[in-house]
């Protein structure tokens, strides 16, 4: 009975320890995010977060076409410049089946290096090659359930 006592807590600790190390990771992940600057005056645009660290970044928001100024492109383009103003790539977003008064939801996960700032215009056609999105950042219950299955295999 004494050793299934020490058992049960030398796995409690390294459950304590592995929940306790990926909250603190996932702080200090958060705190490298900066918020980066945008460089247009497009209204249909709304950015509600725009964030980027060393490597990466984040932009959240959304497209809304109104019927008093209408988007008459086909293609949202985001345009991301270093702090020098070197280009450093181009996402383009399909909004040709965007309805008049209707909303596109706009998440987007991009590898890019310092990313300084952002500009974003309307364009009919895509003009040259764009970068590859990531995919979404895990939420925290979904990185708690990933850290519960590993644990079950161990």
């Amino acid at each position: 009975m004494k050793r299934m006592k020490t058992l049960c807590l030398y796995v409690l600790a390294i459950v304590v320890a592995y929940v306790v190390s990926q909250f603190l990771i996932n702080v200090c992940l958060e705190s490298t995010y900066k918020t980066i600057q945008r460089k247009d005056n497009v209204s249909q645009v709304i950015i509600t977060q725009a964030e980027a660290t060393i490597v990466n970044g984040r932009i959240k928001g959304e497209i809304v076409n109104p019927e008093e100024n209408p988007i008459n492109g086909k293609y949202v383009r985001f345009d991301f410049y270093s702090k020098r103003d070197v280009l450093m790539g181009t996402k383009y977003i399909d909004i040709s089946g965007l309805e008049i008064n209707h909303m596109q939801e706009v998440e987007m996960y991009f590898k890019l290096e310092n990313v300084e700032y952002y500009n974003v215009s309307i364009t009919d056609e895509k003009t040259e090659s764009e970068i590859t999105l990531l995919p979404k950042d895990l939420s925290k219950a979904e990185i708690l359930l990933g850290a519960f299955v590993i644990l079950l295999f161990i």
